[in-house]
């Protein structure tokens, strides 16, 4: 297994060593606690790799991509966009998880089974029935994303998240957190703030969090949320996760409306702050 990346800025050779064989320790101890929770499920169909393509999708040999479900690697470099940190530690982890199982592993196809670019949706195990999600997880290499309704791991790679933040691994050496001022580009999000309103309408639930950003639960996802919970958020702090859209790209914001738009797909991906 490989040392979770640290950061070594600064310190002295010993301190160094020090400092990757005790991330190699911690990551060995939370990605065994992830394992515990995320089990193989029987009957599954095993397949064969034929690449890795980023740390959260692969290529088969029969041709389908795979995107791993429940977690959100960094991206690599791509329509002009510099490589993001931590992308190709994610993709070279996800390839020795690959090699490790001789190229052939377990596909836990999802209840969703495709996204919108074709690609096929699904958990990845490997021969020693370890998942491949928890473990890039627990070592601090992607965050955990949720879609509705694609949820049978969530509480464990939920956790295995959780484990990587609170030691510090990975992506949670410094964490990516913004507030609603601070956005300035789309795609995925890590955001904190105070919900200021919350308004519910024939397009959904909206939870606004200033004049800047709106989060809003899809009416054809509402099965899948407490309602007067989320209605009760008025006013407290919370964390939200996801794929931040600009509406300045897509035609403009109605008059009145946050330039930002959050779209919550899980529960998960929304979390009230102490």
């Amino acid at each position: 297994m490989r040392p979770a990346p640290v950061a070594l800025m600064g310190f002295s050779v010993v301190q160094k060593k020090a400092s990757l064989v005790g991330a190699f320790f911690i990551a060995l101890l939370f990605t065994s606690q992830a394992q515990a929770f995320c089990p193989l499920p029987g009957n599954l169909p095993k397949v064969k790799v034929q690449r890795v393509v980023d740390g959260d999708t692969l290529r088969l040999v029969d041709g389908r991509s795979v995107r791993l479900l429940g977690l959100n690697a960094p991206e690599l470099s791509h329509q002009g966009r510099p490589t993001e940190a931590f992308a190709e530690a994610a993709r070279e982890r996800l390839q020795d998880l690959v090699e490790a199982s001789s190229g052939r592993v377990t596909l836990q196809v999802g209840e969703q089974a495709k996204d919108h670019y074709g690609r096929t949706l699904g958990h990845i195990y490997g021969s020693n029935g370890a998942n491949f999600e928890a473990q890039l997880l627990a070592e601090g290499l992607a965050y955990a994303v949720a879609v509705a309704p694609n949820l049978s791991l969530v509480d464990c790679q939920v956790q295995a998240e959780r484990s990587a933040r609170q030691a510090g691994l990975g992506l949670w050496q410094k964490p990516p957190v913004q507030s609603p001022q601070q956005l300035r580009s789309s795609g995925f999000s890590l955001i904190q703030g105070r919900i200021k309103r919350v308004e519910r309408n024939g397009g959904g639930l909206w939870l606004e969090m200033g004049d800047s950003l709106v989060l809003q639960i899809p009416k054809r996802l509402f099965k899948y949320f407490d309602l007067k919970e989320l209605e009760a958020l008025e006013g407290q702090r919370v964390e939200a996760r996801g794929w931040l859209v600009d509406r300045n790209q897509r035609g403009g914001a109605g008059k009145g409306q946050a330039r930002w738009l959050l779209p919550i797909t899980a529960t998960s991906m929304l979390q009230v702050l102490p």
